[in-house]
C-alpha cells in the first residue's frame, strides 16, 4: 500500500513528465539540418522509399535546399500523395515520382534507364528503402525477399548509376544501414532464402551488415573519381519499418518509443548530414552513426578480403545473364 501511495502522488506524476520532456529534448543529434546552410541549386537527387518515414523527411530536406529530387518509390498512391506534400511543404514544384520495386531487379534495370534517358545528371543518391521482418519469401529472381530489397536491389541500383554520378562529380551516395548490422552474419547462401532463421530482426539486421560491407568497397573502387559512398545508422525511428511485425510488438515500440526513439524527421538527419553537408566533403568509406559521428563499424565490415568477396558475389549475382 505504501508503494501504491507513492507512485501515486502528484510528485512522481510531476517527475515523469520532466524526465520524460528531458528524454525527448535529448533525442535530437548534435547536428541540426536546420542550421545547414547549403543550397543544392542545380543539383539532382534520388531517395529511394521517400514517400514515408525517414526517407520523405530526407526528400523535403533536399527539396526545400533547391535540389531537383526524385522520388523512388514502389508505391504510386502513396509516393503521389508525398510528392504533392513536399512540393507544398519546400515550395520547389521540381519534385518527381519514379516508380520502382527494389526487390525486383527488372524493376530496378527499368528504372535505371529511365533515369538515364531522362537527367543529365546525378549528384545525390540516398537508399533508404528498407524492410524488416517479412516472413520467408523468394522472389522471381530466386532471391529471398529481404535480401533483394534491403541488398541485392539497392546494389544494382548503385552501381547502374555510378557512371552518371561519376560525370556529375562531386557526388555522394548514402546508404542507410543501422547499427543493428553488428548483430549480423555473413552467409551468402542466405541470399537465396537458405540458413536463415526467421525471428524479429534477424534477417534485417543480416542485410544491414551487407550494406555496410559492400559500402565500404564501393568507395574503395570510387576512390580518385569525385564519388563518395557512406553508409549511416539513422538512430532507433519511430517509422513503419516494423509494420510487418506482430500487433503487441508495434504496440510495445510504439508506446516506449514515444518518450525514448527518434522520430522519422529527427532519424534524417545523419542520412541527411551525410549527404549535404560540407563537414562531409570527401569523406568517403565511412561509417556514421545517428549522432552524426563517424565512429568504426563491426569487425566484419571491417574485413577488406570479405568485402571484395561480397562485393563479387553480389554483382555476379545482380548481372545479366
Amino acid at each position: 500500500m505504501v508503494w501504491w501511495a507513492l507512485l501515486c502522488h502528484p510528485a512522481w506524476a510531476l517527475c515523469t513528465a520532466l524526465l520524460a520532456f528531458v528524454v525527448r529534448v535529448q533525442r535530437r543529434g548534435p547536428w541540426d539540418p536546420r542550421a545547414c546552410s547549403v543550397h543544392l541549386r542545380g543539383k539532382t537527387a534520388i531517395v529511394t522509399g521517400a514517400n514515408t518515414g525517414i526517407g520523405k523527411f530526407i526528400a523535403l530536406d533536399l527539396a526545400r535546399r533547391g535540389a531537383r529530387v526524385l522520388l523512388a518509390c514502389r508505391s504510386e498512391a502513396r509516393g503521389t500523395a508525398a510528392l504533392n506534400e513536399i512540393r507544398e511543404k519546400s515550395g520547389n514544384a521540381d519534385v518527381h515520382l519514379r516508380l520502382v520495386d527494389l526487390s525486383s531487379l527488372d524493376s530496378v534495370r527499368a528504372f535505371a534507364e529511365g533515369i538515364l534517358a531522362e537527367e543529365k545528371a546525378l549528384h545525390i543518391l540516398v537508399n533508404n528503402a528498407g524492410v524488416s521482418g517479412l516472413p520467408r519469401q523468394i522472389t522471381k529472381d530466386g532471391f529471398e525477399t529481404s535480401f533483394a530489397t534491403n541488398h541485392l536491389g539497392p546494389f544494382l541500383l548503385t552501381n547502374l548509376l555510378l557512371d552518371l554520378m561519376k560525370r556529375s562529380a562531386p557526388a555522394r551516395i548514402v546508404t542507410l544501414s543501422s547499427v543493428n548490422h553488428k548483430k549480423g552474419r555473413v552467409d551468402f547462401s542466405h541470399f537465396h532464402g537458405e540458413n536463415l532463421t526467421y525471428h524479429m530482426d534477424t534477417v534485417y539486421n543480416h542485410t544491414k551488415l551487407h550494406n555496410v560491407i559492400c559500402t565500404k568497397e564501393l568507395a574503395r573502387r570510387l576512390e580518385g573519381t569525385g564519388v563518395t559512398a557512406n553508409s549511416v545508422h539513422p538512430g532507433i525511428v519511430m517509422t513503419e519499418v516494423l509494420r510487418h511485425y506482430p500487433l503487441i510488438v508495434r504496440f510495445i515500440f510504439n508506446l516506449v518509443g514515444f518518450f525514448f526513439f527518434k522520430s522519422s524527421e529527427e532519424g534524417a538527419a545523419s542520412s541527411i548530414y551525410c549527404a549535404v553537408a560540407e563537414e562531409m566533403e570527401g569523406i568517403t568509406g565511412k561509417y556514421c552513426d545517428s549522432d552524426c559521428s563517424l565512429v568504426l563499424p563491426a569487425p566484419l565490415a571491417r574485413d577488406p578480403a570479405l568485402a571484395v568477396k561480397d562485393f563479387e558475389i553480389s554483382e555476379r549475382l545482380t548481372s545479366k545473364l
